[in-house]
C-alpha cells in the first residue's frame, strides 16, 4: 500500500517541498533555491535531486511512494507540459515526463494557482466543500477553479486566470498581460494603490493616507481607523471584485470563494466589502455561495500538489 507522496511548489525564488502521508499529514517541509540561470534548465534536476536525497535519508522504498505532484507558475496542459513559465525563464518544458525520468516515480504537474486552490479545498479554507474558486490577491490577482474536487485547467491551462477579466474601460495603460482594464489593475495590492491615488487626487479631504506611503495594508488600516476616504477606496475595490466574482459564479456555480494572498491579511473586513457587492450582482441561485479566508498561506501549493497526485 502506498504510504507517501511529495508535493512540490516551484516559485521564481524558491522551490517549496513537502513529504506527505497519503492522508494529508505533513511528514516534513523544506525549501531549495530556484536556479533560473541557463533558461531554468537546472530546476527540475535540482528538484529530483532533493527528492531522491529525502527518499534515501528517510530510508523509504519507492513502492511506498504514490508519486510527485508539482505546481509551476505557468499554464500546464493535461499531459503535464508547460508552454512557457516566464518567472522560471522556461519555454516549453515537459515537466511530468522529465521528472518521471529523473526520479522513477509517477508525476502529475499543474498550474501553481490551480494547485493552491486544490490545497485549500483539501486542508484549508475550503474544507467540507467540493466546488471552489480561489482568489489570490497579491501583487497581481490569481485564482484557481475546482469543480467536483477536480482542477479545471482548460486545454491551454489558462482556466482560473481570473485577474485578467476585463472590468474597466477607462483604464488605458496596459496590464502585465498586455490588455487594459483587467481586474488585476484594480483589485490587487497595486490595484488598490491605484484606486487610493485616484481618490486622494480627486479631493483635498483629510485622510490618514496623506501621512505616509500608500499600500493596500495602509488603506485597510485607515479603514479600520474610521477613515472616510479609505472606506471609499475599499468600496470601489469591493465593487470591482464582487461584480467579477458574480460573473464567475454564473459559469462555475461554486459553493465557496476562498480569498488568499497578501491582501487577505486585512481579514474579515475585506470579505465583508467583497461579499456585499457579490450578493448584489450574483445570479439568484448563486447568491448563497460562502466566502472564507485562505488558511494554508505559502503551504497551499505543496498541499495541493500532493492532493493532485493522490
Amino acid at each position: 500500500m502506498k504510504k507517501y507522496c511529495f508535493g512540490i511548489d516551484v516559485g521564481g525564488t524558491t522551490v517549496k517541498c513537502g513529504l506527505f502521508q497519503t492522508d494529508g499529514t505533513v511528514v516534513e517541509k523544506w525549501e531549495i533555491h530556484t536556479r533560473t540561470e541557463e533558461n531554468g534548465r537546472l530546476i527540475l534536476p535540482d528538484v529530483a535531486e532533493t527528492i531522491n536525497k529525502k527518499i534515501e535519508e528517510r530510508k523509504l522504498k519507492k513502492e511506498e511512494i504514490a508519486g510527485i505532484g508539482i505546481g509551476v507558475p505557468g499554464p500546464v496542459n493535461e499531459n503535464g507540459d508547460v508552454a512557457v513559465a516566464v518567472n522560471l525563464h522556461w519555454g516549453f518544458v515537459a515537466v511530468a515526463k522529465e521528472m518521471e525520468q529523473l526520479t522513477g516515480l509517477k508525476v502529475k504537474a499543474g498550474n501553481d494557482a490551480n494547485v493552491a486552490a486544490l490545497g485549500e479545498l483539501w486542508k484549508g479554507g475550503g474544507v467540507g466543500y467540493h466546488n471552489l474558486i480561489l482568489v489570490t490577491l497579491g501583487t497581481g490577482v490569481g485564482g484557481g477553479v475546482i469543480i467536483n474536487d477536480k482542477i479545471v485547467a482548460g486545454p491551454h491551462g489558462a482556466a482560473g486566470e481570473i485577474g485578467h477579466a476585463h472590468v474597466e474601460d477607462a483604464i488605458t495603460d496596459p496590464c502585465n498581460c498586455g490588455n487594459c482594464g483587467c481586474l488585476e489593475q484594480v483589485a490587487s495590492a497595486t490595484g488598490i494603490v491605484r484606486l487610493a491615488k485616484e481618490e486622494l487626487a480627486a479631493s483635498d479631504e483629510a485622510s490618514l493616507l496623506r501621512k505616509g506611503p500608500i499600500s493596500a495594508k495602509s488603506v485597510f488600516d485607515a479603514l479600520k481607523a474610521g477613515d472616510a476616504l479609505a472606506e471609499r477606496i475599499v468600496e470601489r475595490f469591493g465593487c470591482y471584485l464582487g461584480k467579477a466574482l458574480a460573473v464567475y459564479a454564473c459559469v462555475t456555480d461554486p459553493e465557496v470563494f476562498v480569498i488568499g494572498g497578501g491582501v487577505s491579511k486585512a481579514g474579515p473586513i475585506l470579505v465583508e466589502y467583497v461579499q456585499k457587492y457579490y450578493k448584489e450582482y450574483a445570479f439568484s441561485t448563486c447568491k448563497s455561495a460562502a466566502f472564507a479566508l485562505a488558511t494554508l498561506g505559502n503551504d497551499a501549493g505543496i498541499y495541493g500538489a500532493a492532493k493532485m497526485m493522490l
